[in-house]
């Protein structure tokens, strides 16, 4: 294996990182905005008011979304494994 093909194994593996945690980071950011928002509105400083529903949020999202999350990890792993002559030799 060159390094040509490290780079793109690498080059393969963030994207599909980025895109399997890109529907919880935009749940997180949009609830923490929102969260804040209403903070700043209101004039209420608590920090256990912004840490618990984002924690319920990126849970119920990782609920919902995770048959797409494993189904895209397993397509991913199969590839990987099935195309993994060509970087052995």
């Amino acid at each position: 294996m060159g390094p040509d093909m490290a780079a793109e194994m690498a080059r393969n593996v963030l994207v599909q990182a980025m895109i399997l945690c890109a529907p919880l980071l935009i749940v997180a950011c949009v609830v923490s905005v929102v969260l804040s928002l209403m903070q700043t509105l209101t004039s209420v400083q608590e920090q256990t008011l912004t840490i618990v529903p984002r924690l319920f949020a990126v849970f119920a999202v990782t609920v919902v979304t995770m048959p797409w999350l494993v189904r895209r990890l397993v397509t991913y792993t199969v590839e990987l494994w099935s195309d993994f002559h060509r970087y052995l030799g």
